[in-house]
């Protein structure tokens, strides 16, 4: 998923005292604590909150709090448990998992939740007209990419069935290893029909349906207020199926994007949870020892997108991307970052030097394939291309969104490819929603990129540069590539199956569509109140099992 910037200023390395205490009164936070309403900041203004349009981290946490699944992630580890499925069996094949859904799971509105839900939901994540980035994550389902891809006109062809109104059957194209987890992805997640309907039809895009009063969810909170670019609530719904096992009365997701602003305001007792932390704070605070710092494991990896696509009608823009079309010249932009630097001096929270794409460990699975970072070999390849220290190549433009912390290291890139390749290249920014937007159009030469895993297997990064696939930023399309992906798609042999995986690192190595930089921390800070907030992998935190406590000594 990708994941909302961050934004520091300078004028941060004059304040002192982060972990001050407010003083006699009880701050917001604490009052707030003692009524079970927890404040976070979610860092930008959510590009909206239907389950299966969004593709952001920032989005999928609100999600998280308004809707439910087949399953739910586990609070510590985030394996899958029950969720609307009370239980499930899968065949011996693999093929085909049988969900029965809970009999008290009830929409907010008091409807029951069924099967049909589900095949309304699913119909509509594959519909073409609708245009669902996320679609490919169900693929998997027999039929499913064929009526995604128009091959297909035939909802019933896909391999899914609901013998009555809570059994689901999911039959499933090969088995999937990882199918509990995808399912925990927000892309699965149901959609109520007739408020769909009430709204417009079910591929419109952008209706009413999820404001306030309107939005019908079936997860433990219900939408209260939603806004713009200030805040999001959601209430405690007392018809979610477990409600008398939730602690939370309410949440509010606040869209500070500014590090500044969202630090002072956690200082004042504004915030139980921020975004993120200063880079330049961390290291000071990990001196100090502060306990509000948390620096958890992320599965996320920094990096460039390159665009590999012809299409553009500005005479310079399409000589840029002309010369990207080279692998040559996308290599050479590829070494002649220096990631140490980026990692040491630009971030400072712990980031590690990227050499490939997929995180180590992922899922078990470890990449062979290294990004050399060689300025000379990079000054050779571009050469090759024909651009010797840089010469005849037109300037590219290097997209990301407004942010401080985006901006460091843009300059960063900037000078590193002007000194070590001659290589010009003009920075654009834009603010989080046109950001978002304008990179989905293609509308750049070079790209800021983040991805956050959506489950712990080496597919969740790899299947994303697949040709066709909505995720695929850089339009960047290679058969050897897409067989490889195919091939560990039907493999049920581990060994094998990562051999597909380490030869596609290998692949995108060669070709550079993506140009990994650093592997992510998650950093934030967490007053002592908050409870159940726990390190985990994918920045995931089920807010039933999230409770506030009153700090010692109040």
């Amino acid at each position: 998923m990708l994941r909302p910037p961050l934004h520091w200023t300078a004028a941060l390395l004059a304040l002192a005292g982060l972990l001050v205490g407010c003083g006699d009164g009880k701050s917001t936070a604490e009052k707030k604590a003692a009524e079970g309403y927890l404040i976070i900041n979610n860092m930008a203004e959510p590009s909206g909150l239907d389950p299966q349009t969004i593709t952001g981290l920032s989005e999928s946490h609100i999600i998280a709090a308004l809707f439910e699944g087949l399953v739910n992630y586990d609070p510590k580890d985030l394996h899958p448990i029950p969720g609307v499925a009370e239980s499930w069996t899968m065949s011996k094949d693999g093929k085909t998992w049988t969900f029965r859904l809970r009999e008290n799971a009830r929409w907010s509105n008091g409807d029951p939740v069924t099967t049909a839900d589900f095949l309304f939901s699913y119909e509509r994540m594959l519909t073409p007209s609708f245009g669902a980035e996320y679609a490919s994550m169900l693929h998997g389902i027999r039929g499913a990419k064929h009526f995604h891809t128009g091959k297909s006109k035939d909802f019933k062809t896909v391999g899914l069935r609901a013998p009555d109104t809570r059994t689901l059957i999911i039959e499933l194209e090969d088995p999937i290893p990882y199918f509990l987890q995808l399912l925990c992805h927000h892309s699965w997640i149901p959609v109520h029909p007739g408020t769909i309907l009430k709204h417009g039809k079910m591929d419109s895009l952008n209706t009413l349906w999820t404001r306030p009063g309107s939005l019908v969810g079936n997860g433990a909170f219900t939408l209260e207020k939603w806004e713009v670019a200030r805040r999001v609530v959601v209430r405690k719904n007392p018809l979610y199926w477990n409600a008398q096992e939730v602690s939370l009365n309410a949440v509010e997701f606040r869209a500070i994007a500014d590090l500044f602003a969202e630090e002072r305001a956690f200082r004042g007792g504004e915030l139980h949870i921020t975004g993120a932390v200063p880079p330049y704070k961390v290291a000071k605070l990990r001196e100090q020892k502060a306990p509000h710092l948390r620096l958890d494991p992320f599965f996320s990896t920094a990096f460039v997108w390159v665009n590999c696509d012809i299409k553009g009608d500005k005479p310079v823009d399409l000589a840029a991307r002309k010369a990207l079309l080279d692998p040559r010249v996308r290599q050479a932009l590829g070494m002649a970052i220096d990631r140490n630097l980026i990692a040491e001096k630009v971030l400072r929270a712990g980031e590690a030097p990227a050499l490939h794409f997929t995180p180590p460990g992922t899922g078990g699975f470890l990449p062979t394939a290294r990004w050399k970072q060689d300025a000379n070999e990079a000054r050779r390849l571009l050469a090759a291309a024909g651009y010797p220290k840089g010469k005849g190549l037109p300037k590219f433009d290097y997209l990301y969104n407004s942010s401080e912390g985006a901006q460091m290291v843009a300059q960063a890139y900037q000078e590193m490819w002007r000194r070590e390749l001659g290589v010009e290249v003009e920075l654009r920014n834009l603010e989080w929603k046109v950001y978002l937007s304008a990179m989905r159009k293609g509308e750049y030469h070079l790209c800021r990129g983040a991805w956050v895993g959506d489950y712990n297997d080496p597919n969740t990064f790899l299947e994303m540069l697949i040709s066709g696939n909505e995720l695929n930023i850089s339009n960047w399309t290679d058969n050897e590539y897409d067989r490889l992906l195919g091939l560990a798609a039907k493999e049920t042999d581990a060994t094998k199956r990562f051999d597909y995986f380490q030869q596609a690192e290998a692949r995108l190595i060669s070709q550079a569509p993506v140009l990994p930089v650093v592997f992510n921390k998650n950093k934030f800070l967490i007053r002592p109140e908050v409870q159940g907030w726990y390190p985990t992998l994918l920045d995931q935190h089920p807010f039933t099992a999230v409770r506030l406590v009153p700090a010692k000594g109040d």
